[in-house]
């Protein structure tokens, strides 16, 4: 029994570590993309400062609704 519980607990732990770890890895290509998004939209968009951060946040905010619909269609969770 007592080796029952620590073999679910070793399991639940390499699967919340595992999902942490990608979820680290996720931030840091985030914070990567960031300074090339704002540099884009700055030399796209001739816009006031307010309007060009609108302006990325809203391309931001399409383009994470994509992945985010990408990721949960091919990546089945168990």
């Amino acid at each position: 029994m007592v080796k029952e519980k620590i073999s679910n607990f070793t399991r639940e732990f390499r699967k919340t570590l595992k999902t942490a770890l990608v979820a680290a890895f996720g931030l840091v290509i985030a914070l990567a993309w960031n300074d090339f998004i704002k540099t884009l939209v700055g030399t796209i968009t001739t816009l006031s400062p307010v309007q060009g951060k609108l302006v990325s946040a809203l391309i931001i905010t399409f383009l994470s609704v994509l992945a985010i619909i990408a990721i949960t269609h091919f990546i089945r969770s168990e």
